[in-house]
């Protein structure tokens, strides 16, 4: 099964400081991953992501401070991983965030937010990897999509058309660069159990399930949340030789979800 080794690869998974990007560093690392680059905002995240990748018994990690909306610190950034670590053979465009506020009650300062993080951060990485990818003829980007690159929902505007756009950025990549074997592909995770999505499994005060959490379940064929290492699989596929053949492609990992229109009412 060699064509799923990531044996002596580098990979730069934005923002893996802890849950899905985490989750797919360890993926990697079991995978024959020779360096795991991650980057986030802030040095107390970065000293706090490092510590949690040695407690997993994970050694090959860089660590760098840097926020993927500023083109100009993310090209620093390339170039300095290129210096210290060598070239980058797996982009993983994970970092992203989320805010839960109705349209109408949405700023627009805060709907760019979610924009900037969430599709034009991916842009300015992506953009900044692919010629060195180009010069060697090979390479693997993947974009960390969502059930919401093809669902709407309730008060997720900014984060759906960001990721409705991260979608077609993915389709887009692969059109314009796959002449040069790059592959570029997506996840979309269901609802996985994060600190991002803490809030909505949270019990409620009369011990109850958090209605979202009710509801969720309900509409999942699993039946309940997934696990962020239930992405490692479809990770490390993507990042493979396994998955040369495959572009512009957006795998679901969502338990059924998209497959189904939940349970008749009884």
């Amino acid at each position: 099964m060699d064509i799923f080794s990531l044996e002596g690869r580098n990979a730069w998974i934005t923002g893996a400081a802890y849950g899905i990007g985490f989750a797919i560093a360890k993926a990697f690392v079991k995978a024959g991953a020779r360096t795991i680059i991650f980057n986030t905002r802030s040095q107390e995240s970065v000293d706090k992501a490092l510590e949690a990748y040695a407690a997993e018994g994970i050694t090959n990690v860089r660590g760098y401070v840097c926020d993927v909306t500023d083109e100009v610190a993310v090209k620093a950034l390339v170039a300095r991983i290129h210096e210290e670590v060598g070239q980058i053979d797996i982009l993983v465009n994970n970092a992203g965030i989320i805010k839960r506020i109705p349209m109408h009650e949405m700023t627009r300062s805060e709907f760019q937010q979610v924009i900037d993080i969430d599709l034009v951060g991916p842009y300015i990485a992506s953009a900044a990897v692919i010629p060195e990818m180009m010069e060697r003829r090979e390479g693997k980007i993947i974009n960390v999509c969502s059930m919401m690159s093809e669902l709407g929902r309730e008060t997720v505007s900014a984060y759906a058309a960001a990721k409705g756009g991260l979608k077609m950025l993915t389709r887009n990549i692969c059109s314009e660069y796959g002449e040069y074997n790059i592959q570029c592909n997506g996840i979309g995770p269901g609802y996985i159990a994060t600190p991002q999505t803490a809030p909505l499994r949270e019990k409620q005060a009369d011990g109850s399930r958090h209605p979202f959490d009710s509801f969720i379940c309900a509409k999942t064929p699993a039946g309940r949340w997934l696990d962020p290492d239930e992405l490692a699989g479809p990770a490390v596929f993507l990042a493979s030789h396994a998955s040369d053949a495959v572009n512009g492609h957006i795998l679901y990992v969502d338990g059924g979800i998209l497959a189904y229109i939940g349970k008749q009412p009884k």
